[in-house]
């Protein structure tokens, strides 16, 4: 094995280490592990798909008789994983807002956090159940159920973001975040744990989807590749910095489709049975059971009801 000089580089790497703890106020870590494992939150994400569908998504030698067991099994590893990765989140947020570092209060914050999580799962799972049965009706490629949550991206999408999301709701954001990253590295859908994202919705094909964080949509919605729900601006405070957590992305009610490339950017509203058509910007609400295409865009003519004209 060959010998390289490496100690100059252990030095000037921890020299950048200490200037970027300096500039960014970060002299006070934490001693042990600082933030959420992801490699941890790997394996927890994958053993949460196979607690949620075990015939599908877990061992492929489980038995339909053993279901139960092998589901208390994993759920109780999977849930001390979640535990330790909160109770590291939990402790570098009090740390960041100067928080003393009471073990005992943290200890329950996370087990309190991760214990409602796990009360959610049940209805997780049906509200899972809507979305595959909305991609076996919304798609004719679509041959059983089965196909749609083994083979489906915009499946496994939701699977992440659901369990994200309810992570989010829980005080667990950091977390959250890798988890719904996870899928994003996997089928090139983007969707911010923050969304709130009603039943039953389906993403067709999904490469290229990006859903922002304050993106509220409606159920029995249909999206295809390519579409952006995102912000038209960024607000920013007297410094110039970016002000956090500000509603930004767009309303899509009920029972909406939105084609391929189309871009909607802003606090806009798409009215509930509306249709975007493939490749449109729309930076404006769009009325209930309007279709809107490039073609009556550029007529300044959008479809809609007599009603609404």
């Amino acid at each position: 094995m060959a010998v390289f000089e490496t100690q100059h580089i252990v030095d000037n790497l921890r020299g950048a280490r200490e200037e970027w703890r300096q500039a960014h106020q970060r002299l006070n870590e934490l001693e042990g592990q600082e933030f959420p494992s992801v490699q941890a939150l790997i394996q927890v994400t994958e053993q949460l798909k196979g607690i949620l569908f075990p015939m599908r998504l877990g061992s492929p030698e489980l038995r339909r008789e053993y279901e139960d067991h092998f589901v208390g099994h994993h759920l109780g590893q999977a849930l001390n994983t979640l535990l330790q990765q909160a109770r590291i989140e939990l402790q570098r947020a009090a740390l960041l807002r100067g928080d003393q570092h009471d073990r005992q209060t943290i200890e329950e914050q996370a087990h309190k956090a991760i214990q409602a999580f796990a009360d959610k799962l049940p209805d997780l799972r049906r509200t899972l159940d809507l979305d595959v049965v909305a991609a076996y009706q919304g798609d004719p490629a679509a041959r059983n159920v089965d196909e749609v949550l083994l083979c489906y991206p915009g499946l496994l999408a939701m699977i992440h973001h659901r369990i994200a999301h309810t992570l989010t709701n829980l005080g667990l954001p950091l977390t959250a975040r890798i988890i719904a990253e996870l899928a994003h590295s996997q089928t090139g859908i983007d969707i911010h744990p923050g969304a709130q994202i009603d039943h039953s919705c389906f993403i067709d094909h999904g490469t290229g989807v990006v859903i922002g964080e304050t993106a509220i949509i409606g159920k029995r919605v249909r999206i295809y590749q390519a579409v952006t729900l995102g912000a038209k601006r960024f607000s920013k405070d007297e410094k110039g910095l970016l002000l956090k957590g500000q509603a930004r992305h767009p309303i899509v009610e009920d029972d909406v489709v939105i084609y391929a490339g189309a871009t909607i950017l802003g606090r806009v509203t798409l009215g509930a049975g509306s249709t975007i058509g493939g490749n449109v910007w729309i930076t404006e609400d769009v009325p209930a059971g309007c279709s809107v295409t490039q073609a009556n865009l550029l007529r300044n003519q959008p479809d809609c009801p007599e009603t609404l004209r």
